[in-house]
């Protein structure tokens, strides 16, 4: 974050602008999405710029399903609770009031887009428990949750002509006005290395997470894309954080075969019944703790009591035993309910019906980021983030489920609000100012430009070249 800039703000030309939109949204994922059709059916014009294709985002990653209290005997209240206590009550309180709120409102709205959640035979919803959950309601489609939602949002976004989606294009910095307002984007055409100036009335960064930054060099679930552009691009325009120190580490992430490894095992396995068991096939906690709570647990195992299986190269882990799964529910259920995960297994001649899984913690989602409003704003005016980026909403650490539930509530508040506002705003002199003060003021501590780092990084060094 104190990296230098890919620009030099005292040089680079503002004076040829080569868009201009309503609503400028940076990330093509979920929350993106969201916000987009939400933009749109606002009345806005809508700008989509996305660092690689629309849906290459953590959304497609995710698997076990999204929190929404739509069942008898449940409700948002008990969701609020629940997440509180899941985030340490750390969370902002006002954030989780309209995230369990808007749940079951957003559920319906993404069945109504055409997501295929799984039901029973009388058509109502499948609903599991996930860890810290006091009711059954994750909602799911089968073990590729997030995939049929972010494909169901990527193929509305594309239906709809008037809005404008621009792909291999990573924002670089924010710009503002000559009164501090939000006012666009600089963008690099990751094909032509050119960079691209967009005016916008309001902007929204979802530009999702940060595991391609691999934390105490942690492997990750996340997509290639994860590097905290919008982190980084908006802590120079000033904008406020919380809890931008808290990482998530899931704490069933695959470890064997290494061609596995990082490769998130859904929470809905532990849901169905599957239990953690030592080297020992001891179990050796509750399944469904928090997941602060069952990563420290795993870790402990493996490094303190030395209770872990080893893998033929050094790793070590414990297992997940999935075949609890159909010895509760009957043969065949895992492989019916876990489509994904039994074939991306069974490529290495792993049944994981009838064997165990072995799993480590992997680096799963960044709890905090970009201190938002009820109504997804920022201290910046104009400035509006959804998703991942944000923070505040699950505190120091998230319960299962609410990472898509969260795209979709804040994504569409996002979308609606940045578009009404787009509405009352005419555009001001762009401007780079806030850059230079920021340069200035790394200078005026010691902290001089270190040509050698550049941020935002883009992509993870192991890529390779771009632009």
């Amino acid at each position: 974050m104190e990296a230098d800039g890919h620009i030099d703000p005292d040089t680079f030309d503002l004076q040829q602008i080569d868009l201009r939109t309503d609503v400028l949204i940076i990330g093509g994922g979920g929350a993106g999405s969201a916000a987009a059709l939400t933009a749109h059916h606002s009345g806005a014009k809508v700008t989509v710029v996305t660092k690689l294709r629309l849906g290459d985002a953590n959304t497609m990653m995710a698997e076990g399903g999204i929190q929404g209290a739509d069942k008898p005997g449940d409700s948002p209240a008990k969701h609020f609770i629940d997440t509180l206590g899941g985030g340490h009550f750390t969370n902002i309180k006002e954030l989780v009031a309209v995230l369990t709120h808007d749940a079951p409102l957003a559920i319906k709205w993404l069945e109504d887009l055409g997501v295929m959640f799984d039901k029973q035979d009388d058509g109502t919803m499948r609903t599991l428990h996930g860890g810290g959950t006091s009711r059954k309601r994750a909602h799911s489609a089968g073990d590729m949750s997030g995939a049929a939602i972010m494909r169901t949002l990527r193929d509305e976004v594309r239906n709809i002509e008037n809005i404008k989606v621009v792909e291999f294009a990573a924002a670089i910095e924010l710009l503002l006005d000559e009164n501090g307002n939000c006012a666009g984007a600089i963008i690099k055409n990751l094909e032509t290395g050119r960079f691209v100036v967009i005016q916008a009335k309001t902007i929204i960064i979802a530009t999702g997470g940060i595991g391609r930054l691999h934390i105490q060099d942690f492997a990750t679930t996340n997509h290639y894309g994860a590097t905290a552009d919008g982190i980084v691009i908006a802590y120079r325009a000033g904008a406020d954080f919380c809890f931008l120190d808290s990482t998530q580490f899931h704490p069933t992430g695959a470890v064997y075969p290494e061609q596995n490894i990082g490769l998130l095992i859904t929470e809905k396995f532990r849901g169905a019944g599957a239990q953690l068991v030592n080297i020992q096939g001891k179990q050796f906690v509750y399944p469904l703790e928090p997941r602060d709570i069952e990563s420290s647990a795993v870790i402990r195992e493996c490094h303190e009591r030395k209770l872990g299986i080893k893998t033929p190269t050094g790793r070590v882990g414990v297992w997940l035993d999935s075949p609890m799964v159909d010895i509760l529910e009957g043969t065949g259920f895992v492989e019916k309910n876990f489509p994904a995960k039994f074939r991306q297994f069974a490529k290495y001649d792993i049944d994981i019906g009838k064997k165990p899984m072995l799993i480590y913690p992997t680096l799963h989602y960044q709890n905090g980021g970009i201190r938002i409003t009820p109504d997804a704003e920022t201290r910046i005016p104009n400035l509006y983030v959804a998703g991942e980026a944000s923070g505040g909403i699950h505190g120091r650490n998230r319960l299962m489920g609410n990472s898509l539930l969260d795209i979709c509530v804040f994504g569409r508040r996002a979308g609606k609000n940045a578009a009404e506002k787009s509405k009352q705003i005419t555009p001001g002199k762009l401007s780079l100012n806030h850059l230079s003060q920021y340069y200035k003021q790394l200078h005026s501590i010691g902290i001089e430009k270190e040509k050698t780092a550049i941020a935002p990084i883009i992509l993870p060094d192991y890529v390779g070249k771009i632009g």
